[in-house]
């Protein structure tokens, strides 16, 4: 599936009451939406700026990682580089 702008109908960011991060709602033409958690979508910015800043890289790949040993407040499920 390839999204593009004329497939979104708007894209919601918030910080929901009772929560302290961010969701990122996307909702589609089709009435069909996905929310994001805030480390989603810094992951997926982190990669772009990534790509789009790197003189020569044209890939960033980042996969599912569990991690025993993490620092406090910290996921356990991180996205890392491979």
């Amino acid at each position: 599936m390839i999204v593009q702008n004329e497939d979104i109908k708007e894209i919601v960011a918030e910080i929901p009451e009772g929560h302290k991060h961010i969701r990122t709602t996307i909702v589609f033409e089709d009435g069909k939406s996905v929310t994001f958690q805030e480390a989603a979508i810094a992951n997926l910015v982190r990669a772009y700026i990534h790509i789009k800043t790197h003189p020569i890289r044209t890939t960033c790949r980042l996969k599912r990682s569990h991690l025993e040993i993490r620092k406090d407040g910290f996921a356990e499920w991180q996205l890392l580089e491979d």
